[in-house]
């Protein structure tokens, strides 16, 4: 019998997920619980914000929907959830949503390509598998909260989740050992200073826009 694709990712790569899933799903609680949501609401944001990506993603490539067939995956979206309801909002102050989500895109970014990978998706979509992984259950969480999309936000996001699924899959073609936790430490110090320095990309410039109408 053939190996499973996902039996042939590095041992480290199910922390990886986990990991991510975990901290996305805080994010999609603190997001409902910012707008002063019931239990329930906020362990729907919790789970659509944690697994949003990673469906997505598995639709795709043409895998099982990994939360589908893993209890623990609901168990944890379900666990963030009432950890928020139950802990003082004091804790969850300032950039608190912004931090977590910037673990969980790094994580996500590179369990998305690693994954991918391990399907037989070629280098360069399975890093773009790994950006999709990341952003989308992030978007879903800002569009059904009503917030802006994080998209659309001036500092760097999609560019953190492209470094750190990148940078995995070059490391892995380089045989370079420990490739996944240094991708996803160098997509997380990405999007890290972006929060902290406001750093962003050029926008596309305006001029002449305004002359229309």
């Amino acid at each position: 019998m053939l190996p499973q694709p996902t039996a042939m990712l590095p041992a480290v790569m199910p922390w990886l997920n986990l990991a991510g899933l975990a901290v996305f799903a805080v994010s999609g609680a603190l997001a409902a619980a910012k707008h002063r949501q019931t239990i329930v609401t906020l362990v729907f944001f919790a789970l659509i914000t944690g697994v949003g990506g990673g469906t997505l993603r598995d639709l795709l490539i043409d895998a099982p929907v990994f939360w589908v067939h893993d209890a623990r995956v609901p168990l944890v979206c379900l666990i963030v959830a009432v950890a928020v309801w139950a802990t003082p909002e004091r804790w969850w102050r300032g950039s608190a949503l912004d931090w977590f989500d910037a673990v969980g895109l790094a994580a996500y970014a590179v369990y998305g390509a690693a994954k991918a990978s391990g399907y037989g998706i070629p280098p360069i979509p399975a890093a773009m598998l790994g950006v999709v992984s990341a952003c989308v259950g992030g978007i879903i969480r800002d569009v059904i909260a009503g917030e802006p999309s994080i998209l659309m936000r001036p500092e760097l996001y999609v560019t953190a989740a492209a470094l750190a699924s990148t940078s995995y899959v070059v490391l892995m073609q380089l045989g370079v050992p420990g490739a996944g936790p240094i991708a996803a430490l160098a997509g997380f110090l990405l999007r890290g200073a972006a929060i902290h320095y406001r750093i962003a990309l050029p926008a596309y410039p305006a001029k002449g826009w305004e002359d229309r109408g």
